[in-house]
């Protein structure tokens, strides 16, 4: 059975790396999805991100194309 693959879009600045963007990147990998790490790098990239896709936060995590949301929602979907 091939790996599932999730996208998972988070922020890791110079000076922060985002915990929930860890926790998130974790989850999915320790429920064997491979993921696609998305990083946003530069506060420019996490606003343009927000702007472009009219979230709120990050991180975000898309399974088979479908939003998941963050870290908490990727909680609950695993939960479900």
């Amino acid at each position: 059975m091939p790996t599932q693959e999730a996208i998972l879009y988070r922020m890791v600045l110079p000076d922060h790396v985002c915990p929930y963007g860890v926790r998130a990147k974790e989850t999915l990998e320790a429920q064997g999805f491979a993921v696609d790490d998305r990083i946003l790098a530069s506060r420019e990239d996490v606003d343009a991100f927000k702007a472009e896709h009219d979230f709120a936060t990050t991180p975000q995590v898309f399974i088979d194309g479908e939003r998941i949301g963050g870290s908490d929602e990727l909680d609950r979907f695993f939960a479900a």
